[in-house]
């Protein structure tokens, strides 16, 4: 009897995990998105290793990283404001076309062997421009897509949960696509994945969009958004900590192709195996914060995920040993995924519906901008010192931060118990 009971209430717990998926629109998201996503996940990897192959530099891998996502820092928050004005699904449509042909044109290049370190960081560039909106215009489009806030919470977590089966599963088969047939390949399927995307945005029914009569200018409503950011301070520690770790800790990933190869010895299969193991522990991560019902433990969640992050970087950096920065990563991509998907789920919930797009933008801009600035520092200092103890220098830096913002906590929790919605 108590097996039957048991059973039971696993079931009951999965179902509820699911929970967001009831919405139509969000399924088609969901399902659309797992297989555009593997294919972004395979060109990664396929990426990191064609630069590396090409250059042999610890410090073109971060200078690709930057030029990738450089255009975040100072587009997305534009970008988030023309988020609160424009026609979501529309630009989304448009945003999933431009990677679309840069992939297939990165595929023949590679294939006829036309490629180059600058062609790469050309199309790179271009592509980043497209993330620069893709994101923000995603985040905002959420609630819209879904049409209950209800499920925002379970939403953000399930969409994290997609990003990171992806990150567990696109780098694995990228490594042994990559060893089988080179990169081309890997390029050339990314660039199909992305129609899964395009087919779903066009089956979505979302109301009309009216378009609002807007008088004040695109500079007003993004000083008027920083400011409703900047003055809300759970929204600003918690921004400050992701742009900090962004910095120091989410560049590691554009350099793990010089610790798979120069480091622990092996080839694009154990990068693949690298990169999957953040993934997994990514997905875990994920998959927990869909299984929550409340908001009210975030903030907590967020500084422990904090510390768990920069100890799993910490220990990676220093282990000369394949199974254990296996081992570590796993719990690296669930403190790192954890703290970014809690940090989301807190501001969709509580921040004002007309400034949700701005809002959400300055937290894009905190991973997306900031992230190539700390690929090209930690690049330059990598060049000089080592990967190795580059890394161990950034995860002190963000131990140093997650102290910080854990001496916060209280002002965050008085200012949050402040807001109507967290209270229940």
């Amino acid at each position: 009897m108590m097996k039957v009971v048991g059973f039971g209430h696993l079931r009951e717990r999965v179902g509820f995990a699911f929970r967001a998926l009831g919405s139509r629109n969000f399924r088609l998201f969901f399902y659309a998105g797992l297989v555009s996503l593997m294919g972004t996940w395979i060109q990664n990897l396929a990426l990191g290793w064609l630069v590396y192959r090409l250059t042999d530099s610890a410090f073109y891998l971060g200078l690709v990283g930057f030029a990738g996502q450089i255009p975040g820092l100072f587009l997305a928050p534009v970008a988030g404001v023309y988020a609160d004005r424009l026609n979501r699904r529309k630009i989304l449509l448009i945003t999933q076309a431009i990677p679309m042909v840069l992939a297939f044109v990165l595929s023949a290049l590679v294939f006829f062997d036309q490629i180059s370190i600058g062609i790469v960081i050309v199309i790179v560039v271009i592509n980043g421009f497209a993330l620069s909106f893709d994101t923000p215009f995603r985040h905002a489009f959420l609630l819209e897509m879904i049409g209950d806030k209800r499920l925002i919470s379970n939403a953000v977590a399930l969409n994290s949960t997609l990003v990171n089966t992806a990150r567990f599963l696109g780098p694995g088969i990228g490594g042994i696509l990559v060893a089988l047939y080179g990169e081309a390949v890997c390029f050339f399927i990314n660039g199909l994945s992305f129609l899964a995307m395009v087919v779903a945005l066009l089956l979505m029914k979302v109301p009309s969009f009216v378009r609002k009569k807007i008088d004040r200018s695109v500079l007003h409503d993004l000083k008027s958004g920083f400011r409703y950011t900047w003055s809300f301070l759970p929204a600003r520690y918690m921004i400050l900590l992701v742009i900090f770790t962004s910095a120091f800790g989410l560049s590691f990933q554009s350099f793990l192709p010089v610790f798979a190869r120069d480091i622990l010895g092996g080839d694009s299969q154990l990068l693949g195996f690298l990169t999957g193991a953040v993934g997994a522990g990514a997905l875990t991560g994920a998959f927990y914060l869909a299984t929550r019902e409340s908001i009210n433990k975030l903030p907590f969640i967020i500084r422990l995920s904090a510390f768990t992050f920069a100890v799993g970087l910490l220990i990676f950096s220093l282990s000369k040993v394949i199974w254990l920065s296996v081992l570590i990563l796993y719990f690296s991509g669930f403190g790192l995924i954890t703290q970014f998907s809690a940090t989301n789920t807190l501001l969709q919930s509580v921040v004002d519906e007309d400034k949700r797009g701005r809002v959400l933008s300055f937290y894009s801009m905190s991973f997306m901008g900031f992230t190539p600035v700390g690929s090209l520092l930690l690049g330059l200092l990598s060049e000089r010192i080592g990967a190795a103890p580059t890394f161990t220098f950034a995860a002190l830096v963000l131990l140093s931060t997650a102290f910080l913002f854990a001496a916060k906590r209280k002002v965050i929790m008085q200012k949050l118990n402040a807001t109507a919605f967290f209270d229940h």
